[in-house]
């Protein structure tokens, strides 16, 4: 039998900077996945660490928009009937969170992890050798008429105040750095986050880093997971493995660890589709098409399209109705070539009510910690919430207040 200090499970993004995290304050950790590193949720994101995103994405209270979502008449997020009834009391919550004044608590919260993003980051791709995956030339935000280009320059305005730094291009000026864009009115040039070319090998070059410094990743299912005698057990595909503590970094499956052991948080996914495309032009920076709900990114693959939030059970059959429609839509955007997937690949978002992860220790199980529910920046928090548990696990002093990140927060747990 295999002992360690520190068992981690999910070689996800997040649990790949986790493990370098704890690793680097002098703990012995095994890395655990059913999978290969970082082909989960964290394969298809738009690669894109979000320097910028202060403000959590938000559940909107205008009613126009929300009469518009009820039809299904936004390619931006879409929902099944049959999914609803699972789905109706959590989207309640999430209306009930993204009120102002509770929306500027959580963004206040979440601001130390926004502000340390990318610096978190940079350390670890310096040590990995993955700087040449990044690109620091922001990303673009584009609007098809004054009214929504108006409502973009007043959410630009808004972070100005936070450090940040926008830039706001009429088409003409647009043209001038993206010449292959077509029909657009206006956009925001968000100056302050980076892009990778290739989300998956960052993640390879994290856990690369992590065995060359001695950590080990082996394969086996999580829900094998069970406190033992000494710590904490797992079965992997070597043989029984136990530690003397376990942080849960499965994202959307992080519920089939913890549930069993009595916690429960109201955790949901928003699902999202990608297809890859050959490029017929040059695309010089992501750019979201902010009134279609969907994503160019310019890849090592080719120009990687993906689509607004799915709200629909995690494990439900996909469906590529809001990815197919967007292809009509980017088509006229930008000239993409040829489809370079068999077909669009489907990922799940975890997404508590609040927009905030969970981190931190299980309150009734010593050794227990928990990094999951990132929502739509995994990729953006890996690192910095990686050092916030770090720093928890092994009694530093955290750089942040982990208060609003506990899982208590929603119930006496």
């Amino acid at each position: 039998m295999r002992r360690t200090e520190v068992l981690v499970l999910g070689a996800g993004i997040v649990g790949v900077a986790t493990a370098l995290q704890i690793q680097a304050r002098g703990r012995e950790v095994v890395l655990v996945d059913r999978r290969g590193a970082g082909e989960e949720t964290s394969y298809g994101n738009a690669g894109l660490i979000e320097r910028a995103s202060i403000f959590p994405y938000l559940f909107p209270h205008d009613w126009r928009a929300l009469a518009l979502y009820a039809v299904n008449g936004a390619n931006e997020a879409r929902y099944h009937l049959r999914d609803l009834p699972y789905f109706a009391p959590w989207l309640l919550r999430y209306w009930w969170e993204s009120a102002p004044e509770r929306a500027l608590r959580h963004a206040l919260a979440a601001r130390p992890l926004i502000e340390n993003s990318l610096s978190e980051h940079e350390k670890l791709m310096a040590e990995a050798g993955a700087l040449d995956l990044m690109r620091k030339t922001g990303w673009l935000k584009l609007f098809r008429s004054e009214r929504t280009f108006a409502a973009g320059r007043a959410a630009a305005k808004a972070i100005e105040p936070y450090g940040l730094k926008v830039a706001l291009y009429d088409s003409a000026a647009l043209s001038r750095i993206e010449p292959s864009l077509n029909g657009v009115h206006g956009a925001v040039h968000y100056l302050d986050p980076a892009s990778l070319k290739d989300p998956l090998a960052l993640t390879l070059k994290y856990l690369a880093l992590f065995e060359k410094r001695g950590g080990v990743f082996l394969r086996g299912d999580a829900k094998t997971f069970r406190p033992a005698s000494a710590g904490y057990g797992v079965v992997t595909e070597e043989g029984p493995l136990t530690a003397e503590a376990a942080v849960v970094c499965l994202g959307p499956w992080a519920e089939t660890v913890i549930a069993p052991l009595g916690y429960s948080c109201p955790l949901a996914v928003k699902r999202g589709y990608h297809m890859h495309f050959a490029p017929r032009a040059v695309l010089n920076h992501p750019a979201l098409d902010a009134d279609n709900g969907f994503l160019l990114a310019p890849m090592a693959r080719g120009i990687r399209m993906t689509s607004g939030a799915e709200f629909a059970r995690r494990d439900a059959p996909p469906d590529y109705t809001q990815i197919d429609a967007s292809e009509v839509i980017a088509r006229q955007l930008f000239p993409l070539g040829e489809r370079l997937d068999p077909k669009p690949w489907i990922g799940r978002r975890p997404c508590l009510p609040d927009m905030l992860p969970i981190i931190g220790p299980a309150p009734r199980h010593r050794g227990l910690w928990f990094n999951f529910g990132h929502q739509h920046h995994g990729l953006t928090l890996a690192a910095v919430t990686g050092r916030l548990l770090a720093e928890m696990m092994t009694g530093e002093k955290p750089f942040a207040d982990p208060e609003p990140f506990a899982i208590g927060r929603f119930s006496h747990q």
